[in-house]
């Protein structure tokens, strides 16, 4: 069986954390991680088009075979939500334009599927994708460690 290279995104407008990971059976290799930014001073939509060109030069340099996503959360503000789903957005567009299938898995999905308890706590997930990558460190910025364990949660489901 021939392994599957996966992106995992956490969405984000001023940050969005990927982490890109090679897994073949049950094991799992880190190849890439870090965040796409975008400058809080700049207009909306041409951080849009940042992201999305970063995620375009991401998809082209790493071919993944699938993508995945965190379904938006709906916190107390709504325009900071909107702006995270505008976000998220750009990158099931760069998912869609590279032919990617992509996947979407709720905070609580993640979660379980990281560390075995839907309500696990931010650094419990972080220990747990340290631990499964067998890195040194845990991955930084949260934003990157958090898309490290979506493409680990793809990782463990048959698609």
């Amino acid at each position: 069986m021939a392994g599957h290279i996966i992106m995992g995104l956490d969405p984000g407008y001023g940050r969005m954390g990927f982490g890109v990971i090679y897994v073949e059976g049950a094991k799992m290799q880190l190849i890439d991680y870090g965040v796409a930014t975008t400058t809080s001073g700049d207009a909306f939509e041409n951080r849009l088009l940042h992201l999305g060109n970063d995620l375009h030069a991401l998809f082209v340099h790493h071919k993944p075979d699938i993508v995945a996503v965190e379904k938006l959360f709906f916190g107390k503000n709504t325009t900071t939500a909107l702006n995270v789903a505008h976000a998220r957005g750009v990158a099931l567009l760069m998912a869609a334009q590279a032919e990617c299938p992509l996947i979407e898995y709720t905070p609580a999905q993640i979660k379980k599927a990281v560390t075995g308890d839907g309500a696990a706590g931010k650094t419990a997930i972080q220990n747990m994708v340290k631990l499964l990558l067998d890195l040194p460190k845990i991955p930084k910025p949260d934003d990157a460690a958090d898309a490290l364990a979506i493409a680990i949660t793809a990782s463990t489901k048959r698609w």
